[in-house]
């Protein structure tokens, strides 16, 4: 039985591991209203609920990690240029 539910663990985190990925540009567009971001690849990010988007600028150097939900890209983390 602990066989079956470590191999049942260990096969739903690869599966979760796989719908994360990374991008990296620059920030060309906030909507603040919608908690998104337009990055200069043309693709549209959703920031976390409690994020602070008066700390993020149009223009900005940022690295993220998202999960792909349906048709939305969540932010999970991100790092920022200084």
């Amino acid at each position: 039985m602990r066989m079956l539910i470590g191999v049942l663990a260990a096969t739903t985190m690869m599966a979760t591991a796989a719908f994360a990925a990374e991008a990296e540009g620059h920030i060309k567009a906030i909507d603040r209203e919608n908690l998104t971001i337009t990055l200069d690849n043309g693709k549209l990010y959703k920031l976390p609920g409690e994020f602070d988007v008066d700390a993020i600028q149009e223009g900005m150097d940022i690295l993220l990690a998202y999960d792909k939900v349906g048709d939305v890209n969540l932010i999970t983390d991100m790092e920022l240029s200084e």
